[in-house]
């Protein structure tokens, strides 16, 4: 039995809601562990295109388990809103799907707040999808939020009124709007109650239960190493933790009981927002990838920034999360380039590291050590047996397990589910307990 986490290892956006569709078959529950509906998941196969932004990927497996962990920030609206768009598309969640009693809730407040912040930093902003998040774990690490346990409590109004407060100080400062009243609001979270009262459990309790009963569980982040509030480059990161330590915290299954990690890492780098970006490419080349690639928020609809494969943040990310084998996306996004450049390391004042640094003005004024490879020039769309791939794309795969320490062990070829290369390596094997035959099967 085999618990993994499937965790991005640049900036976010590199497919992870593909891989964690694709490797479904081989577990029986997908577990999200932290962010909100900040995050976007893509799913397609065969003609069908889903947008996930806080449901787990695993909904569209008839019979799979779903749970949203602790470590989420919920806005009901947008859940119900999601749900409901899923059942009109024929997918059935009843019995299958659950949220942690102790997730925090994200309230339009918090947005409004968000939005407001965000148009007076100017020319400082961080690029937030301006959705309340940063604001609503604010109330969590501040304690003064509410918990969606807390949506049916006698003295929600009071408590309510209390955190309103808050917020209105703050967007009086900022030029903000008035807010809505305490008791409007409490009658909206009493109709969110009866709403959400069929998934609303103590998730800590049933995804233990569920590994006592011999289940194999897959966590699935959101966002990437790279927005870690920890780890990722301060402060244009996300609000919570990322990286697969997240796992535990944002589920209450201890670290004992998880087993291993795979990391997502797309064929080339993109970041959204602000904030440092050593190999982003400005020109003709970013502009190239980005419309090459369809680099456009799923949430947001924002244009990526776009640069060359950045391996010292894959070295980064197989440090921190202890990526036992990663999934490359988009690699066929390259294959009309005559060469493609790599980001083996960084120049800074004369010296060349190896290392991610965690000094702002160290990052930004870092040159990236580029190695070019040779373009494949040849079209990789769907192919699914490694050794199909040209020798040249081989070679730009072998570079990145040399360089960043862990195998290719899948290799995305197109945009759908069965577009992908299945390689059965040993590592593959152990992080989805030898259930390579349900993959394959699912491909």
């Amino acid at each position: 039995m085999a618990n993994t986490v499937i965790v991005g290892m640049q900036w976010g956006d590199e497919g992870k809601g593909k891989i964690v569709d694709l490797l479904c078959p081989a577990f029986d529950a997908v577990v999200r562990y932290q962010g909100g509906h900040n995050a976007g998941h893509t799913v397609k196969f065969k003609d069908r295109h889903f947008s996930l932004h806080l449901v787990p990927s695993g909904i569209l497996h008839e019979g799979m388990l779903c749970a949203l962990g602790n470590g989420m920030v919920l806005a009901p609206d947008a859940f119900l809103a999601e749900l409901a768009r899923l059942f009109e598309a024929g997918v059935r969640f009843d019995g299958r799907l659950f949220v942690s009693n102790r997730a925090h809730l994200l309230l339009p407040p918090h947005a409004a707040l968000d939005q407001a912040r965000e148009a007076a930093r100017g020319r400082e902003k961080i690029g937030t999808t301006a959705r309340g998040i940063g604001p609503a774990y604010e109330g969590k690490v501040a304690r003064y939020g509410l918990r969606l346990c807390d949506l049916s409590a006698p003295d929600l109004e009071d408590r309510l009124r209390a955190q309103l407060a808050r917020i209105q100080g703050e967007l009086n400062a900022v030029g903000g709007e008035p807010l809505p009243s305490p008791a409007f609001l409490a009658d909206q979270c009493r109709g969110w109650a009866e709403r959400l009262r069929p998934c609303i459990a103590d998730t800590a309790v049933l995804l233990n239960e569920w590994i006592d009963a011999g289940k194999c569980l897959l966590f699935e982040g959101a966002q990437g190493t790279l927005l870690d509030v920890d780890f990722g480059t301060f402060p244009f990161v996300t609000s919570s933790n990322s990286t697969a330590g997240g796992a535990s915290t944002g589920t209450g299954v201890p670290p004992t009981r998880i087993h291993g990690a795979m990391g997502v890492l797309k064929a080339y780098t993109t970041r959204v927002g602000g904030g440092p970006f050593p190999t982003e490419l400005t020109g003709a080349e970013g502009e190239y990838l980005r419309e090459r690639g369809n680099e456009f928020g799923t949430t947001t609809g924002r244009p990526r920034r776009c640069g060359w494969l950045d391996l010292v943040v894959g070295r980064y990310a197989k440090m921190l999360n202890g990526i036992d084998a990663i999934a490359l996306t988009k690699l066929d996004v390259l294959d009309t380039l005559d060469e493609i450049p790599v980001c083996v390391g960084y120049r800074v004042r004369g010296e060349v590291l190896r290392h991610l640094p965690a000094e702002r003005h160290l990052l930004e004024a870092a040159e990236p050590v580029l190695e070019t490879l040779p373009g494949w020039k040849a079209n990789t769309v769907g192919i699914v047996e490694h050794g199909d791939l040209p020798q040249a794309a081989r070679d730009y795969i072998d570079l990145i397990e040399q360089e960043v320490g862990a195998p290719v062990v899948l290799t995305s070829t197109g945009p759908r589910r069965e577009e992908t290369i299945v390689r059965d390596h040993p590592a593959l094997q152990r992080l989805t307990s030898q259930r390579l035959p349900q993959v394959l099967a699912q491909r």
